[in-house]
């Protein structure tokens, strides 16, 4: 079924599972329209919340001829320990690299530091008598009689997933092709992963664990898709169905149910997608992509335009998590959602998260038999919610209730009364997410107050300028729809496909030749993989990346390096884009030094068409007709006013006046931005300025507000303590 052309539906379905929501997404190619949908996730059933989402949307599967989907079934399984009984064949000799791991230690006086935790038991990691040398000559064969007596042990063993890792199988795969042959042929039912098909980079530590990791949540994803495919042919789906990518690519099914752990980060990494949409929209270079749902809080960067990206990440923190080695957008993520339970600790202290409460039973105020106060409770208490306009006014919350909850779990045993306490909640949350912003900006490099925040996500407005304000950054955009941003993101993406393949050479003896050779191979692999999934024919494009690093160190960086400095063989050229990168991340470059190259990288990228803008019904002419409501609100300790718009809130701190931003067309006439900015959720947009408290003073003893130079139009002003409604596709916020 081809991308660009179907007789059998017109609309786009994006659906992105959370934890707590589930969010989609209906592009109508025919209108031009988008519309949402949005509900409790049923964990049970994932399928049943996507179902009634794209009901609330107004949407049939049968009318569609794409559904997108982002999930965090992969990621879940992992960080929860909640896979399959696996078992790891590996190279005689090796079987203890995945527990030995690195010899660094983080925490070098923490007297109780733990190293990760492998996924695969010892007993479960069987070795071979093969090998193979790092240029890839054979010096021991493979024994199929060894396979023979391997598979024997894995079925008394009841083993459910494979791993299969060679010594230097990125160099010469035939073993691992062979055993995974052998082992298909020979076991029923048993899901078999091999690591060359993974990654094709040195580091025996990295693969083993990104390949034992694929092995170990294949099952669970796979039976997943396959409940998806049973559900979408029951509902007379006609068209394609694809995964999102961490890197913000898509891929079909079935590849996602082979190569599982490409799709660890699908949702959020569709977010940051939507993020690069909105800053080319908008004209902004630096944004921070800060998604706050209600299981974890998440931050990527948009640098220079393009998302930022990485090699490998560590999944469950740097200090006891895993090592992913396969390419994906750079986000980092901290179990702080709305849900993230509240406890007090031993000392007591008060801790925040990771535990979630889901969306069963969810928070204390959902009235669904919770009973551990979480942040939502907190925000609810602080007056930051209001109990009968929560999800748009479908769910009523109790107020009460969370009120005793946090009395009795929190307040009580520190002796704090409820407001101060749920005040405590929401500053441990913001800073936790704050350090989650540092490190996919400080931590790489780049200067935090430099970015923009795009805050997203149902949460994400709430608490969003309590982020910027402990950061000390500026400005803070919010895009219409925040809670669906996910969603609409995986509309927005395209086809895509990475490939890395190791090359150790210097920079000044560089082997063009080869590395044509190798290109070549990765980019006819590529087109094949996109027209897989797109038959009839799409724009590609190709960019080409390498990791460098100078001679003698050990870590490379990753350096986007334009095709045509390899065509040219511009030794030059290519040195000048390494030193320019190792510049932003160590914050030093030496021209004098060599280089060399360690990894080639490719990415094939096929464009599918977008929405170009999503029509929306204006409610008036005017500013005036734009702010639907005001109503005085208790804010509690925290203080700030509350803008609501859809099913969405958002606390800003004290305001001066709402203005046009200097990126928007006239507001008061609800123009568009351009068109051709292909940005759906954003049409227009409203600004508000900080407005100190010695500035409000003197204002009120003038009898009138004072102006912002940057923004000459007002559109209107209220004094701390309202909440107020509006019709506007986009806020910005500029308050330092």
């Amino acid at each position: 079924m081809s991308l660009e052309a179907s007789e059998s539906g017109t609309l786009r379905i994006a659906a992105d599972v959370g934890g707590t929501f589930t969010d989609i997404a209906v592009f109508d190619e025919t209108t031009g329209q988008i519309r949402l949908g949005k509900t409790l996730t049923t964990p049970s059933h994932l399928i049943e919340g996507m179902s009634t989402a794209v009901s609330k949307a107004g949407a049939e599967f049968r009318s569609a001829r794409l559904f997108l989907h982002g999930t965090t079934v992969a990621i879940n399984a992992l960080l929860e320990r909640k896979g399959a009984r696996t078992a790891l064949i590996t190279t005689r000799g090796f079987r203890d690299i995945y527990e030995i791991g690195r010899v660094n230690r983080p925490e070098a006086y923490n007297l109780f530091f733990r190293k990760h935790r492998p996924l695969i038991e010892r007993a479960l990691r069987i070795e071979i008598d093969e090998r193979i040398d790092a240029t890839g000559r054979v010096l021991k064969d493979l024994d199929e009689d060894e396979l023979e007596a391997v598979a024997q042990r894995l079925e008394r063993e009841k083993i459910e997933a494979v791993a299969i890792l060679f010594l230097h199988s990125y160099r010469n795969p035939d073993h691992e092709i062979r055993a995974r042959d052998f082992l298909v042929r020979r076991l029923q039912n048993v899901f078999v992963t091999i690591s060359h098909e993974l990654s094709q980079e040195y580091r025996e530590f990295e693969r083993t664990s990104t390949v034992a990791a694929n092995a170990y949540i294949g099952p669970r994803v796979q039976r997943y898709l396959d409940e998806t495919n049973a559900f979408l042919n029951q509902a007379a789906f006609p068209g394609k169905f694809l995964i999102v990518q961490s890197t913000g690519g898509l891929y079909d099914a079935e590849q996602a149910g082979r190569e599982c752990i490409r799709m660890l980060e699908s949702g959020p990494a569709a977010g940051v997608i939507g993020t690069r949409q909105l800053c080319a929209a908008i004209g902004m270079k630096n944004a921070i992509a800060f998604d706050m749902g209600g299981t974890t809080a998440k931050a990527g960067v948009i640098f220079n335009g393009t998302e930022m990206t990485a090699g490998h990440v560590m999944v469950g923190g740097y200090n006891e998590g895993l090592p992913i080695q396969i390419p994906m957008i750079d986000i980092a993520e901290v179990g702080t959602g709305g849900g993230s339970i509240a406890r007090v600790v031993a000392g007591s202290a008060m801790r925040v998260g990771p535990e979630s409460a889901g969306a069963a039973p969810g928070p204390v105020c959902y009235g669904n038999g919770g009973t551990e106060p979480t942040i939502t409770d907190a925000n609810l208490i602080l007056g930051r919610l209001t109990p009968e306009n929560f999800l748009g006014g479908e769910m009523r919350l109790d107020a009460e209730a969370a009120h005793e909850a946090i009395l009795n779990k929190i307040a009580s045993p520190l002796g704090l009364d409820v407001i101060a306490a749920a005040d405590g909640i929401v500053r441990i949350a913001v800073t936790q997410m704050a350090n989650v912003v540092k490190r996919v900006t400080t931590e790489r490099g780049l200067d935090v107050r430099d970015f923009a925040i795009i805050a997203y996500g149902g949460a994400g407005p709430l608490h969003a300028t309590l982020v910027a304000r402990e950061l000390k950054i500026g400005r803070l955009i919010i895009p219409r729809a925040p809670g669906h941003f996910s969603a609409y993101g995986m509309l927005v993406t395209d086809l895509r496909h990475d490939f890395v393949r190791s090359l150790f050479a210097r920079l000044e003896d560089a082997p063009f030749d080869t590395f044509d050779q190798i290109f070549a191979a990765m980019e006819e692999r590529g087109r094949a993989q996109v027209r897989s999934a797109a038959p009839q024919s799409v724009e590609i494009i190709i960019k080409h990346a390498a990791d460098m690093r100078y001679i003698g160190q050990e870590h490379a960086v990753m350096v986007d390096i334009p095709g045509e400095l390899f065509a040219k063989r511009d030794v030059a050229g290519i040195k000048r884009q390494f030193d320019a990168v190792h510049e932003i991340r160590y914050g030093y470059s030496s021209r004098d030094e060599n280089a060399e190259i360690v990894s080639l990288r490719l990415s094939v990228t096929g464009i599918i068409s977008k929405p170009d803008h999503a029509p929306q019904s204006a409610k008036g002419a005017s500013s005036d007709a734009a702010l639907i409501r005001k109503s005085n609100v208790e804010f509690g300790v925290l203080g700030g006013r509350l803008i609501r718009r859809s099913m969405i809130v958002t606390v800003s701190p004290p305001v001066r006046e709402l203005t046009a931003p200097p990126w928007c067309r006239n507001m008061h006439r609800r123009r568009s931005l351009p068109r051709a900015t292909g940005l759906s959720l954003i049409d227009s947009a409203i600004s508000i300025s900080k407005w100190t408290w010695h500035e409000r003073q003197k204002a009120k003893e003038r009898g009138r507000p004072r102006r912002h130079r940057d923004h000459p139009q007002r559109l209107h002003r209220r004094d701390r303590g309202d909440e107020d409604q509006f019709d506007a596709d986009c806020v910005q916020y500029d308050y330092l």
